[in-house]
């Protein structure tokens, strides 16, 4: 392969922009440490009614928390931008009494006046206003903020993402991984003759009339949804409709919400959204929203795995592989992030590294091992190995975000597959996503759930019957990588397994000796076997082995 794929030219400049997105601001992070007040209580329902107004680049309106009480509380802490205005907070359900608040740092510590028990339910609405945080990066990025774009003739063309920042960027909400509301309502206000396309299913559209027109758009999500996954997309867009039947005999509708301009091409890529449905329902199971719809929209940045409306920023191109990787990489987020999400930050790579070794299996469905092994090669020039994919400590987005969650994560699975073999491995991925039969056929919320590492580990274990206690140790759960060290001496070669903390390793090495293939057990780490002098021989000859570069002789690696 040449330089970088194709098929990572979307990612390089995803890097890049995440630098500029970060350096916007240092407070501008999510997860960590769940602080008590935040901790005590759980959110059931969020209510969001907002006003987006693009003459300006503001928003105005309310959002109304539904929350249960999980341990003794007298403040209820919720995550605001500084940059937004509350001008009142008041109870919902109780004559909609005003409530005293003090803001800090970019929370909002809002005063019960008593102290509130396990088992009691408290409603609160939060008024606010202002410019939410911008990306500063436009075309083909992906940055935090409100992308206050426009469209080809000018008209007004807005998205948003807040994965790294949080979604207090914009909302008021509780910013953490480990609570994500059951249900949520999206009641969004904007100038005719735009367009609002968000997250489940549209239950009301109003006109309303005024100077300017305006009306608005009344979404509900039914199920479970991550902060970060909320969404808005405002266009004057265009849409292309079908219909798609589940696997389980569900009819699903698909939308296509694209810019005027790109109709034709749109309509060239659309085929292939139901094909990658299709393939990854054979794969993972049902497609886990299926009473809500799927759906993509155009978006002024590359994408995000938005549930139920994935954001599409590509060029409508397939990669070398013959389809689209955006849109492939987006939608398996459906399966691992938005029904299958880690509660800490620390397990990120369960949702890029499964979403980008999909990738080179959908790649190997289409055009064989040949694709496969080249999709896998283009993951492994990208490694960075600075930090491990999945720490055991807590974790902030900003700490542990970069491409190893996606090309490390990826290889290791690559790994796992040859030491358990593809049919358990993708097995594994099925029950990962739906951990008992039954699962795949409820669509209430039931489905989704939150995973760790050692869940995904448990699973593959109890799939391949081995221990593997050691394989996620070494590539998981450090930055560096394990070293083979060869040495031949004419007669026999020494195979040995160098790994940082003296780790034990005791992974598997394909030899190729003549025109036979072995795979030689390495015990201890450690293995011989007899070659005769002048046979030809290759160590890892197809490149199974996630390791640093073989090394000669003895010479160790520095």
């Amino acid at each position: 392969m040449k330089g970088i794929p194709e098929i990572f030219s979307c990612f390089c400049f995803l890097m890049a922009s995440v630098i500029v997105s970060l350096a916007q601001s240092g407070t501008y992070n999510s997860g960590g440490y769940l602080m008590p007040e935040q901790a005590a209580y759980d959110v059931k329902f969020y209510d969001l009614d907002l006003f987006v107004n693009p003459e300006d680049s503001t928003i105005e309106g309310s959002l109304t928390v539904d929350a249960e009480i999980v341990a003794p509380l007298d403040w209820l802490v919720l995550d605001l931008d500084d940059k937004l205005n509350v001008s009142q907070i008041n109870f919902v359900n109780d004559s909609n009494r005003k409530l005293n608040f003090t803001r800090k740092a970019g929370k909002l510590w809002i005063k019960f006046g008593k102290t509130s028990y396990p088992g009691e339910k408290v409603s609160i609405k939060v008024s606010y206003s202002g410019q939410p945080l911008a990306s500063k990066i436009q075309k083909q990025s992906w940055s935090d903020g409100f992308h206050w774009a426009k469209s080809k003739h000018g008209e007004p063309w807005l998205g948003i993402v807040s994965v790294l920042s949080g979604a207090d960027i914009w909302w008021p909400c509780k910013d953490h991984p480990s609570d994500r509301a059951d249900s949520m309502a999206l009641h969004i206000k904007v100038p005719e003759p735009l367009t609002v396309a968000a997250n489940g299913k549209l239950r009301l559209y109003e006109r309303l009339g005024g100077v300017p027109r305006m009306h608005k758009f009344h979404w509900f999500v039914p199920t479970p949804i991550n902060n970060y996954s909320v969404t808005l997309n405002i266009a004057q867009y265009s849409k292309l409709e079908d219909n798609y039947r589940s696997i389980n005999g569900d009819k699903i509708p698909v939308t296509f919400w694209i810019m005027p301009e790109n109709y034709t091409k749109a309509m060239r890529l659309f085929p292939q959204f139901t094909k990658h449905l299709a393939f990854l329902e054979r794969t993972l199971g049902p497609y886990p929203f299926r009473g809500q719809k799927y759906a993509v929209a155009q978006t002024p940045y590359s994408g995000m795995e938005h549930q139920t409306i994935i954001s599409y920023g590509g060029d409508f191109k397939n990669n070398q592989y013959g389809f689209d990787q955006l849109h492939f990489h987006e939608l398996t987020h459906e399966w691992f992030a938005n029904m299958v999400t880690v509660r800490d930050w620390k397990d990120w790579w369960l949702h890029e590294g499964l979403a980008t070794y999909m990738e080179a299996i959908y790649a190997e469905s289409l055009r064989g091992g040949d694709a496969y092994h080249g999709y896998i090669a283009g993951f492994k020039e990208n490694l960075e190995n600075l930090k491990p994919v999945a720490p055991m400590a807590t974790q902030r987005t900003k700490d542990i975000y970069g491409g190893d969650l996606y090309f490390k994560g990826a290889s290791v699975l690559h790994s796992l597959r040859y030491l358990v073999g593809k049919s358990r491995l993708l097995k594994s991925f099925r029950r990962f996503a739906y951990p008992e039969p039954a699962r795949e056929y409820i669509i209430d919320g039931r489905q989704c759930y939150f995973a760790t590492t050692e869940d995904f580990q448990r699973i593959v274990e109890e799939e391949s019957g081995k221990k593997l206690d050691w394989f996620f140790d070494v590539y998981l759960r450090q930055a560096e990588l394990p070293a083979l060290v060869e040495k031949y001496d004419g007669k026999e070669l020494e195979l040995r397994w160098d790994v940082p903390a003296d780790k034990k390793f005791e992974m598997p090495v394909e030899v190729q000796i003549g025109s036979q293939l072995q795979k030689v057990n390495m015990v201890d780490g450690e293995a011989s076997i007899k070659i005769a002098s002048g046979t030809y021989y290759e160590v890892d000859p197809k490149k199974w082995l996630l390791k640093k570069d073989n090394l000669k002789m003895t010479r160790k690696y520095d």
